[in-house]
């Protein structure tokens, strides 16, 4: 019989009471965040394209005691969009923190890069944040509260070769973000980023033990970050302690961009 997942958060945030969707939720990131989020007390409305991923995040944060939906959903239509955020209002009442992961990569050089690779990331990891933001944010205004959250990287702050398209994804939530949280803020609604290095995940192992070694001697701390680190963040950011925290980037990645 598999062991149960354990459900780890580097320090006690309490969210009891409070509701989330995050994007992406079926694997990497987007999953620990989801797990982390559960475990400070958090409702979590899992959402991604795979569902029969998602059952399987939903069911770890169950067997924790945590409380998990699943909604499949393509997060750059709109209308699909909508539905899933009216679906979790419906249900739960409100909404109090979106986390926009969802994320996809289409890497190649740009004379090889084709009008489908560029378009499906941009997509995918922009149009997805902007729709997202925008289906959440009415709710968040009327209730004059909410955290978003939206999962950037370091490749948005200083460029990647072979990532000229998620780059330019990346840059654009890093602006969306700021422009939003000054739209927001007098609503009581904070709009951060997080932009994380290179990190363990299934994305990152794919790349073999002999580009991951070469990765970590660009990185100052001499090694790959952890999901638990970026986890860490998302918790701060949607907790009360960040209540003043707003249009910031926040960097997880072992020195590369300091």
């Amino acid at each position: 019989m598999a062991e149960r997942e354990q459900i780890t958060a580097p320090f006690t945030v309490d969210l009891s009471g409070q509701n989330a969707i995050v994007t992406g939720a079926s694997q990497g990131i987007g999953r620990h965040v989801a797990l982390a989020l559960a475990r400070a007390g958090a409702k979590v409305a899992c959402v991604a394209r795979s569902v029969e991923k998602l059952e399987e995040t939903a069911k770890a944060i169950g067997e924790a005691g945590g409380t998990a939906d699943v909604y499949g959903c393509d997060v750059a239509d709109s209308d699909s969009v909508q539905k899933v955020v009216d679906a979790v209002l419906d249900k739960w009442g409100k909404l109090h923190i979106l986390v926009n992961n969802a994320g996809i990569t289409r890497d190649t050089l740009v004379p090889r890069m084709s009008d489908e690779d560029f378009d499906d990331v941009i997509r995918t990891n922009l149009r997805g944040t902007f729709l997202f933001t925008r289906a959440a944010t009415r709710a968040m205004m009327q209730a004059r509260y909410g955290r978003i959250i939206n999962m950037a990287s370091v490749s948005g702050l200083m460029g990647n070769p072979g990532q000229a398209n998620y780059s330019a994804s990346k840059a654009g939530m890093i602006g969306m973000t700021r422009s939003v949280a000054k739209e927001l803020a007098s609503r009581k609604v904070t709009v951060n980023a997080v932009a994380p290095g290179f990190i363990e995940t299934e994305m990152t192992e794919a790349l073999g033990p002999v580009v991951l070694e070469e990765v970590k001697k660009r990185v100052p701390a001499r090694r790959l970050g952890k999901v638990e680190d970026v986890a860490g963040i998302v918790l701060f950011l949607a907790s009360d302690a960040a209540a003043y925290v707003t249009g910031q980037v926040i960097t997880v990645d072992g020195g590369m961009v300091a």
